[in-house]
């Protein structure tokens, strides 16, 4: 207790030194608007901005315009495309949807979910791309899945953020007390057996003189400060504060892989601190959930429903191979105006576990034609007009899909300055139970009981090491058990694997997991695998190093009618579900608040190319009928 008493001294008197005596509003106001930039395009949309902000940060309000929609119809109906069916593509879908428009979503994969993937093997394993914890300070996705039925479908965690050290020793941060945020976080620090005293109170000399306690009392002050550690690792703002290297080895690390598969000497501050921030400030934020099964049945199926009931039509197996646009001679031949999409739908049903699963090997193997595995599926091409498009692809298939002509404007350049991050998702089937700890007899017992439903033995949470190459790992027959246990066989072990281990063998990295895994838990060490698999996907994540929060393109851009979506484009959280789902909201909002503009935009082009084929009756004939369709 003597620690908590100790922190709490610091806290206090840190914020006194923080806080500014005069002149606050003004300043935080003014840091705000440089701090918050405009792309090129700024947004009009007023529902749109309350998504950006400090404010932002801690409106639950969010949550209930996520949940209830756009609430407007618009009075000039669009037609859409929407390149991508990741979250932020179908959630964008959804908000267009209920405000009147027509949508289409087309996706090169043979399923929903981008990086948030999952899908059947031939054998009815479920197999995914990550492992997809759900946060608390998830306003936006917890709004969206209440909207389609899915919500009470998480299963809620323990308030404890468990580590497992070599050995099977654990430590972990126990948020669980009467009082919450900021108390709450103070004792699980001070009471963490994870960190040794000397570590501890460096640790709190580092965070009690940081942006999160000027937050308590000056929300925007603090996080404005954070704002402005975007150009220096988190290694570098936590030592300057007095931090100890003990602390980011055993600690911070496996967080900041967790966060962004990269380790603390490469991790932003600001990516850090933004979570620490909400920690500090909401109690729910650090509560952990997880699905009660695959991400494709328990959050994509509701959503795909949702969407197909207001009439969105999803294409898979389909690639945008061209955005077709036209340049404005007035503006020095800049492109100015999308026409449509250049499409090419495969005719073959694409296997499970293909190459054209992982984003940086599925490629165009020519006119028409996409690699599967070495061989060519034969693909249909074909074009088609929309009156407004959304690029919603990761970051490597803008790069991909995005013309030449458009990195003319520094919003789209800079996107090929961001990097991303390789990731292999290994599971691992066991014939016991890996991470029950006390009872031998139990842990090797997976036939004579009923152990759906999370009565396994064991630890029922996402867990972090700092001494393996997995980063975070979980045991799915215990946390998501709907889909992941199965009778008579034991723990099911999903760990995301980094850059240290990406380049091996699907085979070796599999065996490599294994043995790291009974390093943790020695108890396990006669336990046998009885299914394995590893997704490798190369490029994940953006990779959130110092510099990169300002190359991130806004939904709006230069070509009024054409949009971007996604985790990585610019919003105030992190790229996660959360980021992908606020991008999506953002999205709509921006699309229904210029409908009328865009579609007065697309009649005054159609009169106009009506007027130049005068001449020309056939010409003239299909222009009028394109023109009445418009009207």
């Amino acid at each position: 207790m003597k620690y908590v008493v100790f922190l709490a001294v610091l806290v206090v008197e840190a914020a006194v030194a923080l806080v500014p005596s005069t002149g606050t509003g003004v300043h935080s106001q003014r840091r705000r608007v440089t701090t918050i930039r405009a792309a090129e395009a700024e947004m009009t949309s007023d529902s749109a901005r309350k998504q950006l902000g400090n404010d932002a940060f801690l409106d639950r309000k969010l949550g209930l315009r996520a949940e209830t929609g756009p609430g407007v119809r618009s009075e000039s109906k669009l037609k859409i495309g929407i390149i991508g069916g990741g979250l932020a593509g179908m959630v964008a879908a959804m908000d267009l949807a209920d405000a009147g428009h027509d949508v289409e979503i087309f996706e090169t994969r043979p399923f929903v979910g981008g990086k948030v993937s999952s899908w059947q093997d031939k054998d009815g394993n479920h197999v995914e791309m990550g492992l997809h914890v759900f946060f608390g300070c998830y306003y936006n996705l917890f709004g969206i899945m209440r909207r389609t039925g899915s919500f009470d479908l998480l299963r809620v965690k323990d308030h404890v953020h468990t580590f497992v050290n070599e050995g099977g020793r654990l430590g972990a941060l126990d948020f669980r007390f009467p009082i919450g945020a900021p108390i709450s976080g103070l004792q699980a620090f001070a009471k963490t057996a994870q960190l040794p005293i000397y570590d501890k109170l460096a640790n709190a000399l580092a965070l009690g003189t940081s942006p999160i306690v000027r937050a308590l009392f000056d929300f925007d002050g603090g996080m404005d400060m954070v704002r402005d550690l975007d150009d220096i690792t988190f290694t570098q703002w936590f030592t300057r504060k007095g931090g100890s290297r003990g602390s980011i080895e055993k600690m911070w690390d496996p967080i900041a892989y967790a966060l962004g598969f990269i380790d603390c000497d490469h991790i932003s501050a600001r990516c850090m601190l933004t979570i620490f921030m909400l920690f500090a400030i909401r109690t729910e934020a650090s509560v952990l959930r997880m699905l009660d099964g695959s991400p494709q049945t328990y959050l994509h199926d509701p959503i795909v429903a949702y969407l197909e009931e207001r009439g969105v039509k999803i294409n898979l197996r389909t690639a945008v191979r061209e955005i077709v646009y036209e340049k404005d001679a007035g503006k020095g031949g800049l492109p100015s105006h999308v026409k449509g999409l250049q499409l090419s739908r495969s005719k073959k049903t694409v296997p499970s576990g293909s190459s054209v699963l992982d984003n940086e090997v599925a490629a165009d193997g020519g006119s028409g034609a996409v690699v599967v595995d070495g061989g060519i599926v034969e693909a249909e091409e074909k074009f088609e007009a929309f009156d407004a498009v959304v690029c919603a692809a990761d970051v490597p298939g803008a790069k991909k899909v995005l013309p030449e002509e458009f990195r003319r404007y520094p919003i789209f350049d800079n996107i090929y300055a961001l990097d991303c991050v390789p990731i292999a998702t290994v599971q691992l089937r066991f014939d016991g139970w890996v991470t029950e700890l006390q009872d031998v007899a139990r842990l090797k017992d997976a036939t004579s009981g009923d152990f759906s439903d999370g009565k396994a033995p064991g630890i029922d949470n996402l867990l972090y090491s700092a001494d393996v190459e997995f980063s975070c790992f979980a045991d799915l027959a215990l946390t998501s058990p709907g889909e992941y246990y199965k009778e008579g066989e034991g723990s099911l072990m999903q760990c995301v694997m980094d850059a240290r281990a990406f380049n091996r063998s699907n085979d070796q990295i599999a065996k490599d997991c294994e043995a790291q895994i009974k390093q943790l838990f020695p108890s396990a060490k006669d336990l046998k695998v009885t299914w394995s698999n590893v997704v490798k996907l190369g490029q994940s994540l953006y990779r959130e190093k110092p510099g990169q929060d300002k190359l991130r393109p806004s939904q709006a851009t230069p070509i009024h009618n054409f949009f971007m979506a996604g985790s990585y484009t610019y919003q105030d959280y992190i790229d996660s579900m959360e980021g992908a789902t606020k991008s999506g909201i953002m999205v709509a909002d921006e699309i229904i608040n210029r409908a009328d503009a865009i579609k007065f935009d697309n009649l005054q082009r159609r009169r106009h190319a009506l007027e130049e084929v005068s001449g020309d009756y056939s010409a003239k004939k299909k222009a009028e009928e394109q023109l009445a369709v418009a009207a």
